[in-house]
């Protein structure tokens, strides 16, 4: 009763809406729920993508935090039966177990037990064989790029790629008849990317126009008991950029702060990037006397690599701010930790920007995200701080600070652009573009509903 009388005073406002969202934030899913639907039926139509998305949120959370406390501890005490509820519960306070209340009860993130091996300080598998392996692999990559001449721009070892991309939608997700519309990735043109180019299809595509997730898009009929099959296969050219620190240093010049471009990529690009008095004084400590920007993006870009390991992530639809859970939870995952790159750099005043798509390596083949920081009478300079963070102690770390290898395929300039054409309901991934985005005309289609997958047929020299 409470909650229907609560909605009744802000019908036809968005006031409910601000209610939701302070219910949300407390964990009263139920509450949340009671309370749109207690909205006037007129307020429900109107709203219906809105209440959609909110809906859809609360269910990924409850997905993302379905362990029980006490299967959590069971799971804990299989690797470690000496473990104690202090242990535990200092765990808990420190983030290395990651929690949620949800309707008065508590959840456990599903992949907070296999975190912890990799957060807690005593509990930290030792992965320096692992990570030498992944070293001499990615230097194999280095070394052979470093044999080709680079270009004025840093640029070399060009090599033309082609790629499969597939997506299969369960039978009977949808009744027989309908159209499922459907979004997959595609390479743009940029200085490491050009001759790109659609080689087939098997079905009619509709390039993307005016977004920076580049995407192809198509259409199809349900057909009962079968499920729908979508494939294109593409073709680019692709190579290698990296310019040395030292090179860099020399090269940069004062920036040009009134040109527009400067003042988007260090400006707020929320909810992800959003420069605070509090983001400010973090950067500032970090890069402490130091004033040429290549150096103190370099000096973020270590600092971040030393404090923040890879921990499987939750879904980024569910995050409110991407940098600050980072630094609050002591971890992320790739898109996480460029998120907090790109906010710190911009902090002082330094353009950085995102990118994305998918790191194509021999037998390494997955989504994957970066970023690219501008220095003046440079441009722009790509920047993996995870491939960095992987790299910790050995000689590739300054590599990939300002540097990025061949094996990639980038379809995405930012994050949490609008799809083309427009799509209705809330994406599946909400910030990032990379295993496609499917809906029907009543809603999203979750990756529980459908599979997709990236193939690369060739990764061949071209002769300069």
């Amino acid at each position: 009763m409470l909650i229907a009388v609560s909605a009744l005073t802000v019908w036809g406002q968005d006031g409910w809406l601000t209610q939701v969202e302070n219910l949300m934030e407390q964990g009263e899913f139920n509450k949340a729920e009671a309370l749109m639907k207690a909205l006037p039926k007129k307020t429900r139509v109107e709203q219906e993508v809105r209440i959609d998305s909110l809906i859809t949120i609360m269910g990924r959370i409850r997905k993302d935090f379905n362990m029980t406390p006490d299967d959590g501890i069971k799971l804990i005490r299989e690797k470690m039966p000496n473990v104690t509820n202090e242990q535990i519960a200092k765990w808990k306070r420190k983030n290395k177990i990651e929690y949620l209340i949800i309707d008065g009860q508590e959840w456990w993130f599903r992949k907070s037990v296999r975190n912890l091996w990799l957060l807690a300080d005593e509990l930290k598998e030792d992965h320096d064989a692992e990570k030498w392996e992944t070293y001499k692999t990615r230097r194999k990559y280095y070394l052979e790029a470093m044999q080709c001449p680079a270009d004025e721009k840093g640029i070399r070892d060009w090599r033309h790629v082609n790629i499969t991309f597939t997506l299969d939608v369960n039978a009977d997700v949808v009744p027989a008849g309908e159209i499922l519309r459907v979004w997959m990735p595609f390479p743009y043109q940029n200085l490491r990317q050009k001759n790109i180019k659609l080689e087939s299809s098997n079905r009619p595509v509709t390039m993307s126009q005016g977004s920076k997730h580049h995407t192809v898009y198509m259409e199809a009929i349900a057909e009962k008991g079968k499920p729908t099959h979508f494939e294109y296969t593409f073709s680019y050219d692709v190579a290698e950029r990296h310019i040395a620190q030292q090179d860099l240093v020399a090269m940069v010049e004062p920036y040009n702060t009134n040109t527009a471009e400067y003042k988007e990529f260090t400006g707020n690009q929320p909810p992800h990037i959003i420069i605070t008095d509090d983001m400010r004084a973090l950067a500032r400590e970090i890069v402490e006397e130091e004033t040429n920007p290549v150096l103190q993006a370099s000096k973020i870009f270590d600092w971040i690599s030393m404090r923040y390991p890879w921990a499987g992530a939750r879904e980024y639809s569910t995050i409110k701010n991407m940098p600050d859970y980072v630094l609050a939870n002591g971890h992320g995952d790739c898109g996480q930790v460029a998120l907090l790159y790109i906010s710190l750099v911009r902090s002082l005043g330094i353009p950085a920007r995102w990118e994305s798509g998918w790191m194509i390596h021999p037998d390494e083949v997955n989504w994957h995200d970066w970023a690219e920081t501008y220095f003046e009478g440079v441009g722009w300079v790509p920047t993996d701080q995870s491939f960095g963070r992987s790299a910790v102690g050995t000689p590739m770390n300054s590599y990939y600070t300002t540097g990025i290898d061949l094996y990639r395929m980038a379809s995405n300039e930012t994050i949490g652009d609008k799809l083309s054409p427009e799509k209705k309901y809330i994406r599946s991934e909400t910030v990032d573009f990379q295993p496609g985005e499917v809906e029907w005309r009543k809603g999203n289609l979750y990756y529980d509903t459908w599979d997709s997958s990236l193939k690369v047929n060739s990764i061949e020299p071209i002769k300069q």
